[in-house]
């Protein structure tokens, strides 16, 4: 699935490998073209997938993008769900939008993990020995 560059992929892993730097948070970006139900059922379908809910801490972040139909949803597990304010996930959403409704699909992946990050750095700060329990990659999916 050619939806970024090698550079923009690179870029997207460097945010990631960036936005977990200080925390012991992880954060994983989840792609496909499209997407037959809703974006957010879709994320939480990937996130069991990734084995995202298996973190140490439960402080996993998923940002979920469908291309061509134009979905995403970003979703976070149940520690850092129980210390974020509750309209967390809606107003990171809304940056991310602000750089999608301009084409700037790249943009708003690296927006999206840069305050995701922000707010793991704050509720998980980094320990001694952290672990990176999850990969940095970019999960292209096939849509099944």
């Amino acid at each position: 699935m050619a939806v970024f560059t090698e550079e923009e992929q690179q870029r997207i892993q460097k945010a990631v490998a960036d936005a977990e730097k200080n925390t012991s948070g992880e954060v994983r970006v989840c792609m496909e073209k499209t997407c037959s139900e809703e974006a957010l059922d879709r994320a939480a379908k990937y996130f069991a997938q990734l084995e995202m809910h298996k973190t140490k801490l439960r402080n996993g972040v998923l940002i979920y993008v469908a291309t061509v139909d134009r979905k995403f949803a970003i979703i976070g597990d149940a520690g850092i769900n129980s210390v974020v304010p509750a309209n967390f996930w809606d107003t990171t959403k809304e940056e991310m939008l602000s750089q999608f409704k301009y084409g700037n699909l790249v943009e708003g992946i690296v927006a999206g993990i840069g305050i995701a990050g922000g707010q793991l750095k704050k509720y998980f700060p980094s320990v001694a020995n952290d672990v990176n329990e999850l990969p940095d990659d970019i999960a292209f999916m096939d849509g099944n």
